[in-house]
């Protein structure tokens, strides 16, 4: 079975305990490292995950894959918050990070870079414009291959 397959059948999963609880799925990985693989839930919520929150997804995430057995070999399931640098997957995302730091990659560069740093300054009509230093950059949201919080020091 494929890797977006078994996103696909977690994400389906997951969303009404999500829904139900106010939690936000942020990403789900399935990856193998070393001889291992491993399931990876990112969720968040209004205010920050806990360690709580984490573990009730947890263990109705566990549940539902034991009853349910999508994913053929061996994995080990991990449910944790996005971290401070977090992914930035969907506009809806990208819109909620108006006014923060990001790091923004692009497939085709733009004004000649291909990497962002910088307070995002707006999101409207699919483009994003970013402050770093003393420029503005607009980039079109359809060239960003990926995106996330940055913490800058």
């Amino acid at each position: 079975m494929s890797t977006t397959k078994i996103k696909e059948i977690v994400e389906e999963m997951v969303q009404p305990f999500m829904d139900e609880h106010n939690f936000e799925l942020v990403d789900v990985e399935y990856v193998k490292e070393g001889s291992n693989y491993f399931l990876r839930v990112y969720v968040d919520k209004e205010g920050g995950i806990d360690i709580d929150d984490c573990g009730m997804v947890s263990e109705y995430l566990s549940q539902k894959l034991d009853e349910n057995d999508p994913i053929p070999t061996a994995y080990f399931l991990e449910v944790s918050s996005p971290g401070a640098e977090r992914p930035l997957k969907k506009s809806e995302d990208v819109a909620k990070a108006v006014g923060k730091d990001v790091f923004v990659t692009v497939y085709e560069a733009v004004n000649g870079l291909k990497e962002f740093e910088g307070r995002l300054l707006s999101f409207e009509n699919e483009e994003l414009v970013i402050s770093a230093g003393k420029k503005q950059y607009t980039i079109p949201y359809a060239k960003v291959a990926s995106a996330r919080l940055a913490i800058i020091f």
